[in-house]
């Protein structure tokens, strides 16, 4: 562990060479995130600057910020660089252009839409940048001597990337985050089937050292990283195992979005039934499609 960066009061700063992984508080859990920036010859780039870099700021020069996707809490960094760059997918731009674009993305309820709104100003610090440009995948940042890659990753957003940094030997992963919560794909902009896709794209990333931008943080290894990928991806097989387990009887939408195969019993936010719910229409939609659920006349689901 190494802070290269005297006067900025990081918890850690993990130095590995180019990249050097700004850690945020509590390794980045949410509604934290670990950073990154990336050093060439000829410039600085700050990767998903996080609340942490926020509130804690930054002693050292920024030249561009690139964004894994357009979300809340990889935002917040961005009012202490003004007039600096900012960099996205171009499925995910909306996010940048105002406020109502970026609620466009998470497609809440009215209700639940009105007070999260006002946490993303107050909490997270929202602007729209003034300066912000799009890329697509396969593209390349030169940053002299050390290049950034782009490998598009939607699922969480339509917009999701990792960047892989050869010259470090590291992939950043963005919200592809290997906890066992398993992937969040339940957004408007979100996609079941393109995270499963994308988790199966990243098995072939070549890099020694994967970086997430919450819980796990830094995993080196390729053969911890994979096992890990595993484990993350059967996230998505056991909550089906458990909702068709659950239809043995046959059960309505409500009902499996009440039963919570997503989040634990005691877990209270204004946004968990709106999840639940999206997360149990998502399942039921794919396993009504495939034959392992049918929908009986009254409406309600049952296992095959």
């Amino acid at each position: 562990m190494s802070n290269n960066f005297p006067g900025v009061d990081w918890l850690e700063a993990l130095d590995l060479g180019a990249v050097t992984v700004l850690t945020g508080a509590d390794r980045g859990k949410y509604p934290h995130g670990n950073s990154v920036l990336v050093q060439g010859i000829h410039h600085n780039v700050l990767i998903d600057p996080s609340l942490t870099v926020a509130e804690r700021g930054l002693s050292f020069p920024v030249d561009h910020v690139l964004l894994s996707h357009v979300h809340e809490d990889h935002l917040p960094g961005l009012s202490r660089l003004p007039g600096v760059p900012v960099h996205c997918h171009e499925a995910d731009a909306i996010g940048l252009t105002s406020l109502d674009g970026l609620m466009t993305m998470y497609g809440m309820p009215a209700d639940i839409e009105t007070e999260f709104r006002q946490e993303i100003l107050n909490d997270f610090y929202y602007a729209p940048p003034r300066d912000f440009s799009t890329f697509s995948d396969a593209k390349v940042f030169d940053l002299g001597g050390v290049e950034i890659e782009v490998v598009h990753t939607p699922g969480h957003t339509r917009g999701h990337c990792v960047f892989v940094i050869p010259q470090a030997r590291t992939a950043y992963l963005g919200d592809i985050e290997l906890s066992g919560f398993g992937p969040y794909y339940f957004d408007e902009w979100s996609s079941l089937a393109e995270f499963e896709q994308s988790i199966e794209r990243c098995r072939s990333l070549d890099a020694d050292h994967f970086v997430t931008f919450h819980h796990k943080w830094v995993i080196s290894g390729r053969e911890q990283f994979l096992a890990m990928l595993d484990d993350f991806a059967n996230v998505i097989v056991r909550r089906e195992f458990s909702m068709l387990e659950f239809l043995e009887e046959p059960r309505s939408l409500d009902e499996c979005a009440a039963h919570r195969f997503v989040y634990r019993p005691q877990v209270e936010m204004t946004f968990v039934d709106h999840v639940e719910l999206r997360s149990a229409q998502i399942h039921l939609d794919r396993m009504v499609r495939d034959g392992r659920v049918t929908q009986m006349p009254d409406g309600k689901f049952r296992s095959c």
